[in-house]
């Protein structure tokens, strides 16, 4: 029993310390390692990069950790769903590109993803508000290949599935087992420090 209150205890301070590392900046809407953006990307660094991307973004990869901590019901069967609407959104971007003018405040908006999913956490927002908001954050990844070739285009999307299926199962497979290391407690400082890192993403880029 000792050892179950020492571990509770240890989640959320391992959390935060975690967290705090991650948490200098919001993501950019760049590829990691400074390969060349649009026309310019080749198939292979598009594997690359959507491997990378939300994996390298904060915003992005606190959003599909802190999954593992909504409590679902069956949670791999939330995995297709998750990814389907996530690829949908970055489909939909290569259709209706972002206005340049609205890069700032949609990148506001998943940051108050991370806001949306504390809450979530807490119960105080329903589950499947979730799926809206992957399909925002998949929206905002797309951009970083608009005006791609067909084939590294379609190499980004592959890499975004291999990224995001890959980290999706893992925080699936290990939800119950966190939840149950967390405790009630724990659970709650997580979704206060989620609410507290969107509301300062949010701030950072709203307010110069």
């Amino acid at each position: 029993m000792h050892s179950n209150q020492m571990i509770r205890t240890a989640w959320p301070c391992l959390g935060l310390s975690l967290l705090s590392l991650l948490a200098a900046t919001p993501a950019l809407a760049h590829h990691p390692f400074g390969m060349p953006e649009g026309s310019g990307i080749t198939a292979w660094q598009g594997v690359i990069s959507g491997i990378g991307h939300p994996l390298l973004g904060p915003d992005h990869l606190l959003f599909l950790l802190a999954i593992a901590l909504v409590g679902l019901r069956q949670p791999r069967r939330w995995v297709l769903p998750l990814l389907a609407l996530g690829l949908g959104g970055s489909l939909v971007s290569q259709l209706v590109p972002l206005p340049s003018t609205l890069e700032t405040a949609a990148e506001a908006c998943v940051s108050l993803t991370l806001v949306l999913e504390g809450l979530v956490i807490l119960g105080r927002l329903p589950v499947w508000l979730l799926l809206p908001a992957i399909s925002l954050h998949g929206y905002l990844l797309g951009g970083a290949v608009i005006g791609a070739e067909p084939a590294p285009l379609l190499a980004y999307g592959l890499g975004l599935l291999i990224g995001q299926g890959v980290l999706l199962l893992a925080v699936t497979s290990v939800s119950s087992r966190l939840l149950e290391g967390f405790g009630s407690n724990g659970r709650q400082i997580a979704a206060g420090i989620w609410i507290g890192i969107g509301a300062a993403f949010t701030w950072s880029l709203l307010v110069p």
